[in-house]
């Protein structure tokens, strides 16, 4: 059954019809509120609340990508959290914000290369953690865009549609964000790509 269908019928109350949505969708929502939270347990309940809410308004989804309107809902569930944490400091996140060694932290794009061999699989991975660990430290807003660009693979427009920020803030914040993870990751440049190594200079 296409996915078209499977809406129409969860927007008529189908709870089945739902729940095949969620299987499709699960990783991707839990992969946004890992990386925005860094917490499994807490990630775990905000992709849940996530779900919840999106069967909640699926009657309000109009037409057009259910993954970025899936993903707008999730990434408003992590921002109202971190904003909640910032208002209870006592309970501070940052405690939480821990890589898990069960979390596949593995990443799209050009700064994990392949390399043949265990020696190189170790270094990918190395790579990978340092790039979690980079974006764990980014702002808020940073974070945000970061993920849904660069890890989720958004478009400026969806992720502007997401964020409900304009396009143009949206290139400003992942131009930032990306400044501050090649900053980030020069304290693990043995592992990067030439591409990615500031010169000597300029780290002097």
């Amino acid at each position: 059954m296409d996915e078209e269908k499977l809406i129409t019928m969860a927007k008529e109350g189908d709870l089945d019809a739902f729940n095949r949505l969620v299987l499709s969708y699960q990783n991707f929502v839990y992969s946004i509120t890992f990386r925005m939270l860094y917490a499994e347990d807490t990630a775990a309940d905000a992709a849940q609340e996530a779900f919840i809410l999106a069967f909640r308004k699926i009657r309000t989804h109009r037409g057009g990508s259910f993954k970025a309107w899936l993903g707008r809902i999730a990434t408003n569930v992590c921002l109202d959290e971190l904003r909640r944490y910032k208002r209870h400091p006592e309970d501070s996140l940052e405690e939480t914000m821990e890589l898990s060694e069960g979390f596949d932290a593995s990443l799209p794009g050009p700064m994990v290369e392949g390399k043949p061999g265990p020696e190189g699989a170790l270094e990918q991975n190395e790579l990978a953690q340092a790039i979690e660990n980079c974006i764990r430290l980014l702002p808020d807003e940073f974070r945000a865009v970061i993920v849904l660009v660069d890890v989720q693979g958004f478009g400026y427009n969806e992720s502007s549609t997401i964020l409900k920020r304009s396009v143009g803030t949206i290139k400003s914040r992942l131009a930032r964000a990306r400044a501050r993870m090649r900053d980030c990751l020069q304290h693990s440049r043995e592992l990067l790509p030439d591409a990615f190594r500031l010169q000597d200079e300029v780290l002097l």
